[in-house]
């Protein structure tokens, strides 16, 4: 009798731990055979699958490619308790060469990033692909150490917690090494609807 329940227990609170408790996402797939989403001095356009947001972002230099990253990125579901996302945008454009900061308007969370290279810079400019999910808002907000840890390094940075989420980024740019560095802007979303329309 008591392997019956086991059996029967036993899958419940593995589903049960997996939603409601804190744990290691990877690890990560960056889609087909680990490949870059973009070439060399090339733009892209990336969007994770409708109800999911980004959880890793991967990139690689190079100083002979015109000082330019690959980029990669890794998608994960939001939690349950966020729902479906109700709506979804693409932020204003970060301009090349220069420093910025920037959240997701409307308490949106980033599932996905459009970039354009530009010669004349040796930089990039950005977007924000962004996704709010109903009325949550944010809370406990940080930012993540610098990305890649010096200019011209290789990046690999992953959310290693459950339950929180990029909801942005600052970056800084060195007009020596034409090359930028990353703080993530990381929070966790409230599992009830709140008044806040703009954070």
């Amino acid at each position: 009798m008591d392997l019956v329940l086991l059996c029967v227990f036993l899958p419940l609170v593995t589903v049960a731990w997996g939603q409601y408790s804190d744990y290691y996402y990877g690890p990560y797939n960056y889609g087909d055979n680990d490949e870059w989403v973009n070439v060399y001095r090339q733009g892209f356009n990336f969007q994770c699958p409708h109800g999911q947001v980004i959880v890793a972002v991967r990139s690689v230099f190079s100083k002979k490619e015109g000082s330019d990253r690959l980029w990669n990125y890794a998608c994960m579901p939001a939690s349950q308790n966020l729902g479906e996302p109700t709506e979804c945008w693409w932020e204003e454009i970060n301009r090349a060469g220069t420093e910025w900061y920037q959240t997701c308007s409307n308490n949106g969370l980033v599932a996905g990033f459009q970039s354009q290279y530009f010669p004349s810079v040796l930089d990039r400019e950005w977007q924000f692909y962004c996704c709010r999910y109903s009325r949550r808002c944010p809370y406990s907000c940080w930012l993540t150490t610098e990305y890649p840890g010096h200019y011209g390094e290789d990046m690999d940075m992953m959310m290693y917690t459950y339950d929180y989420y990029i909801r942005g980024a600052t970056t800084t740019f060195s007009a020596v090494d034409r090359d930028r560095q990353w703080k993530f802007i990381v929070c966790r979303m409230t599992d009830y609807d709140c008044p806040f329309q703009n954070v």
